[in-house]
């Protein structure tokens, strides 16, 4: 396995972003596809160490497809110059929440985690719900120190707190929220590195936590 491998191609897809050069190339992008996923493979059984949520699941099934939908967008570009993959309880589905990751060179790679997706109306609701009634035990994995290490919590929001909360709220902020999720940066080096699979392991094993709540407040969430 050689993630040199993965960001060289990555690299040389990002400069050579059309359909000529990506189909010449089939051979390079068979080989960088086979080394990320060795390397998913790797991370599950490490993520599994301290999440027995997530099963014995088959790379190919989370990753995601380089070939962007242009439809609506200003960039044509044809490829996504990235590898990218979810892995959680159901695969990479978007909830349950899990363990996001995207290799792109150029310092754009990171690590992820929560949840990412704000187009889900219901999603949101349970967890703004779930943040109201619960407010401490929010609070406490935010300000805990394994987590203020690595992470702040992003996501899209409102400029108020919705109708239907108390805007005196403790948690009021995170209330306004659309989605929550964390992202940590890893450079190209740290993706080189030989032990990187064991440092996004406990990357993803200080993420726990935050996934776990998101997932108590989503559960029963049906995907429309």
């Amino acid at each position: 396995m050689s993630m040199q491998t993965v960001l060289e191609y990555l690299a040389a897809l990002e400069q050579n972003n059309d359909r000529e050069w990506y189909h010449e190339h089939r051979s390079l992008r068979t080989a960088a596809n086979q080394d990320f996923e060795e390397f998913l493979r790797r991370l599950i059984l490490e993520i599994r160490e301290f999440d027995e949520t997530i099963p014995l699941l088959e790379p190919r099934e989370l990753t995601f497809k380089l070939v962007r939908d242009t439809r609506f967008s200003h960039d044509k570009s044809p490829y996504n110059p990235a590898f990218r993959a979810h892995i959680s309880a159901k695969g990479k589905l978007p909830i349950p929440v899990g363990y996001y990751i995207m290799i792109r060179p150029g310092g754009k790679s990171f690590l992820g985690g929560g949840l990412f997706a704000d187009m889900f109306k219901d999603a949101t609701a349970m967890v703004r719900d779930h943040i109201a009634a619960h407010g401490g035990q929010w609070q406490k994995i935010i300000t805990d120190p394994g987590f203020t290490r690595r992470f702040t919590v992003g996501g899209t929001a409102l400029k108020n707190v919705p109708r239907g909360y108390d805007p005196g709220h403790p948690q009021a902020e995170y209330l306004k929220n659309k989605s929550w999720y964390l992202e940590y940066p890893v450079s190209d080096k740290q993706v080189w590195d030989e032990d990187f699979v064991s440092f996004a392991a406990s990357v993803f094993s200080d993420m726990r936590p935050f996934n776990d709540y998101l997932n108590q407040a989503l559960e029963g969430f049906q995907m429309p």
